[in-house]
């Protein structure tokens, strides 16, 4: 037997609902490029690499991605996204991104350097 749920929703908690569910959409496309980048790293570097601003690398040998600035201006690192990042050691896999992701992930390296202006 079917129950009709909308009988004990009032108009103001219907509208509640509703307003949640649409918002919820919007917060994403909302999402700044350093959070989309933040997402970007974590996902694809975050298995060896330390990708936020106090944690500590999995693998003791992969660099904090806030100091990146030590190694390298952060500006130049959109060519070696763009085209594929390549290592000395087989472990790391090579990396490619599209325009808009290499973008989002240099504003979040750049948002995360110890260093501020790197």
């Amino acid at each position: 037997m079917k129950r009709d749920v909308s009988v004990g929703l009032g108009v103001g908690a219907l509208a509640a609902v509703l307003l949640a569910v649409g918002t919820a959409g919007s917060a994403f496309a909302a999402e700044s490029p350093a959070q989309r980048g933040h997402e970007l790293v974590l996902k694809n570097c975050g298995v060896c690499h330390a990708v936020g601003v106090k944690d500590k690398s999995p693998n003791p040998a992969a660099p904090a991605f806030r100091e990146l600035h030590t190694r390298y201006p952060i500006d130049d690192l959109a060519e070696a996204l763009a085209e594929g990042i390549l290592t000395g050691h087989p472990q790391m896999p090579e990396f490619s991104f599209p325009p808009d992701d290499v973008k989002a992930i240099i504003e979040y390296l750049k948002s995360i350097q110890t260093k501020q202006g790197a």
